[in-house]
């Protein structure tokens, strides 16, 4: 992984980092964790302008989030609520559920989302559904990429040799937010079967 974010920098410059970047929103196995400090330290060293990774790693978080925007937007509501239909324990009224509160709190969402990891990539696709208006999306995903990318990009230009801390402990963190998501899923899933219980017994009555 880091050889191939190295060889990327060094042949592309500051928007090999972009580059890798756009695609870690496609792709998130590849994390930014590791580019963004890692992009901060070749910066470091003079091999990049700091001000150049900042840019181009903004950029690419932007477009990255525009690619996953436009599959949403794609995707729409009525073929979201289609596919929620044959999935397992899932309603239409959770579908219409979670639209009425990204219509409340969608701006929010979005630009928060960005700086948390996994949801980073995943909230683009809910606002493009929604139809979240292009220049807001895009006015709040730069801000939001902006404060992310800045500070794990400052982190490794000041870490220096010791860069890959700040993946030791961004590690950490995702591994806390994937444990929560699961958890929630598990209880999403044992209310749906207990209340599935419920009425069985309900018309059997």
């Amino acid at each position: 992984m880091t050889d191939w974010l190295v060889g990327l920098m060094e042949s592309l410059g500051a928007p090999g980092a972009g580059l890798a970047i756009a695609l870690e929103n496609l792709f998130p196995p590849l994390p930014s964790e590791v580019i963004l400090p890692l992009s901060g330290f070749t910066a470091s060293r003079g091999e990049l302008g700091l001000i150049e990774v900042l840019v181009f790693t903004t950029l690419g978080s932007v477009l990255g989030a525009l690619a996953l925007y436009w599959v949403g937007a794609a995707l729409g509501r009525d073929r979201t609520l289609a596919l929620a239909a044959k999935l397992p324990l899932v309603k239409t009224s959770d579908i219409e559920k979670t639209e009425a509160w990204f219509g409340r709190h969608g701006r929010k969402t979005v630009f928060f989302g960005r700086m948390i990891p996994v949801f980073r990539s995943l909230i683009s696709i809910p606002a493009g559904v929604e139809r979240m208006p292009l220049p807001t999306f895009t006015a709040l995903t730069t801000a939001g990429s902006l404060i992310w990318n800045t500070i794990f990009v400052m982190a490794g230009y000041l870490l220096g040799e010791q860069w890959s801390v700040v993946e030791t402990y961004v590690g950490a963190g995702t591994y806390v937010v994937v444990g929560l998501v699961l958890l929630a899923i598990l209880v999403f899933i044992g209310v749906r079967l207990a209340e599935r219980r419920k009425g069985k017994h309900a018309s059997g009555r």
